[in-house]
């Protein structure tokens, strides 16, 4: 199931800058605007990867999963 996350993003002289509003951490700089999408998609996909393994890892062996709707 995709999930979706709202970009922030902004033209400053040459450059295309962009934050993920949802995820802190989450920002890219690139030259063309589609450059800017897909390195934000691919850091935020390895934010996400990168915080479940943590959570995991924290918690220990012994823990459940639950889905939290907001």
């Amino acid at each position: 199931m995709a999930r979706e996350y709202t970009a922030v993003i902004k033209q400053e002289d040459d450059w295309w800058i962009g934050w993920i509003e949802e995820v802190p951490g989450v920002n890219c700089q690139e030259r063309t605007l589609e450059e800017l999408r897909e390195t934000l998609r691919l850091t935020l996909q390895e934010a996400i990867e990168f915080n479940r393994e943590e959570a995991r890892a924290a918690a220990g062996a012994d823990f459940q999963e639950e889905k939290i709707a907001v």
